[in-house]
């Protein structure tokens, strides 16, 4: 990964075009460590419905973020991931309960100081 200096800002160097990463342009950095939190998290957990024979669809991934405001660089605390799904009624105590394997098993969230707080939700639709 390389990122370069540009009018814009600093981009991060995609083969399919550069990502700018400045907050008035494209995607702050702190932005995208809570998008990268919530991907992973997505994924991990898609791999356990799956894994456990659950049928299943998120329709969506809604994503909100806290900052310590107290602190001096105002890090991040909490980062709550909203999953909509869609499963049958009787797979949905299951599907609950593998959201407690997500953050085991997500490298991204396993690489987070562990002042911040990661909390995964469902919505049934």
């Amino acid at each position: 990964m390389e990122l370069i200096s540009s009018e814009k800002g600093f981009e991060l160097v995609h083969q399919s075009g550069n990502w700018v990463l400045k907050k008035e342009i494209g995607f702050s950095p702190v932005e995208l460590l809570v998008a990268s939190i919530s991907a992973c998290g997505a994924y991990v957990y898609e791999k356990i419905l799956t894994n456990s024979n659950i049928d299943f669809t998120i329709e969506k991934v809604d994503i909100s973020y806290e900052r310590a405001e107290d602190k001096q660089a105002k890090p991040l605390s909490r980062v709550a991931i909203t999953f909509s799904i869609k499963v049958s009624e009787d797979e949905q105590g299951k599907a609950e309960r593998a959201l407690k394997l997500i953050g085991k098993n997500c490298p991204v969230i396993q690489s987070l100081d562990p002042e911040i707080a990661v909390v995964e939700e469902l919505i049934f639709i």
